[in-house]
């Protein structure tokens, strides 16, 4: 991979035009930010846990889901997208659908696995109630009813609802491919209707039991996973909307100070009362389940600042301190499932043994220590296999 700055002067001025960096470049922006996505989901599962109030949720009104998901949506639309250029939609459609067919695996694999750890630690510490706290009641009181639901995506204990998500954005992705590649402008302006008809006339997905809807809308959410993936095939619309403007960073920092104060009277009732309340009428229910366009906002606000203040090269994202984020972000799947078990293993040892602040803070290190190790060694272990899969073509020509 070679970095920006070793470019040539040309091609680093094409490179400004076309969004920052050339084609062949990973964007370890990417990466860091998703790993980042990964450690705060797994710090926020962790009930009564002091560390979250480090994570973005408790100072605006969007949170790591947002990170994951527009991460997710570009990220797709890159990959995919240069397999739709070489290899046709056919053998596109076929390795998404093999892509999805490895996360529903997954995530019914998670799931058995976060049941199992429920089931066994409210027996031994005789708590019944964490079935109940983590969505699992109906399981054993039907479990034959509820493992079909959970075959179906329609059941599923309380932390593990980004999959299903994740599984039902990826299947349609087939579909978007080649809109995005001929029209990405159209699409986006499709999904934004859809996002607001599902809003207007409240459409979500039922859940198990009767009565339940998926905690991520996916047809508001698609919304943003469409946007990354449409900003990604239009490079000049993304570095268009990342130029340096003084009055829109100055908004975009204003409207991200406002969503600190809201988001902080939430705690504090003083700051509350300082709130009219033709003012709350209009603002509240902020729902994080049709993706409030208020959350929406505060995302793209956000992410302006950050992207403003991060350019593809900065240096820091490949200094040592970045690496263990990075590794995590670019191990998404399995770091993602090791979080979800460790976050109630934490949240196990809290309730159970010492809830202290210093116990919080040791818990929250071990998780994300044991989130960087698998990452390693998934990356030691797949860099090892790529080397061998190398060799043994040259060895057999050599014995030839």
């Amino acid at each position: 991979m070679t970095d920006t700055p070793s470019l040539p002067h040309t091609a680093r001025m094409a490179n400004a035009r076309t969004g920052g960096h050339a084609a062949g470049d990973r964007d370890v922006r990417l990466d860091f930010f998703r790993g980042l996505a990964l450690w705060f989901i797994f710090v926020n599962h962790i009930p009564a846990n002091q560390i979250s109030w480090l994570t973005p949720r408790n100072f605006g009104l969007s949170d790591a889901t947002e990170i994951f998901v527009f991460i997710s949506g570009y990220t797709a639309a890159m990959v995919y997208g240069r397999t739709l250029e070489r290899a046709g939609f056919p053998m596109t459609a076929a390795q998404v659908l093999h892509r999805c067919w490895t996360l529903y695996v997954t995530y019914i694999i998670l799931f058995f696995a976060f049941t199992a750890q429920i089931a066994y630690t409210a027996r031994v510490f005789e708590s019944p109630l964490f079935t109940e706290e983590m969505g699992i009641a109906s399981y054993f009181q039907d479990p034959v009813t509820a493992l079909t639901q959970a075959l179906l995506l329609k059941f599923r204990p309380a932390n593990l609802d980004v999959l299903p998500l994740y599984i039902v954005l990826m299947l349609a992705l087939p579909l978007l491919l080649p809109a995005l590649r001929r029209r990405p402008l159209m699409v986006l302006a499709g999904s934004g209707f859809l996002y607001l008809a599902a809003r207007a006339g409240e459409w979500n997905l039922p859940t198990h039991p009767d009565g339940g809807v998926w905690y991520f809308n996916p047809f508001a959410w698609q919304f943003l996973f469409v946007t990354g993936a449409v900003l990604q095939r239009l490079p000049g619309l993304r570095a268009a909307l990342l130029r340096p403007r003084r009055p829109v960073m100055v908004a975009a920092i204003l409207f991200l100070a406002l969503s600190l104060f809201l988001a902080l009277s939430w705690q504090f009732a003083f700051l509350h009362r300082l709130l009219p309340n033709w003012l709350t009428d209009i603002l509240y229910p902020i729902s994080k389940t049709d993706l409030d366009p208020l959350r929406l906002a505060h995302f793209c606000a956000l992410a302006y600042v950050v992207l403003r203040l991060t350019p593809f090269d900065a240096p820091w994202l490949r200094a040592p301190l970045a690496a263990p984020v990075v590794e995590c972000g670019r191990q998404s799947l399995h770091v993602f499932c090791v979080g979800v078990l460790l976050s109630f293993a934490a949240q196990t040892v809290l309730v159970h043994v010492n809830g202290s602040l210093s116990a919080q803070f040791l818990v929250t290190i071990f998780g994300i220590s044991a989130m960087v190790l698998l990452s390693r060694l998934l990356t030691w272990y797949q860099s090892a296999e790529r080397a061998r899969r190398q060799q043994a073509p040259a060895a057999r020509n050599s014995r030839a």
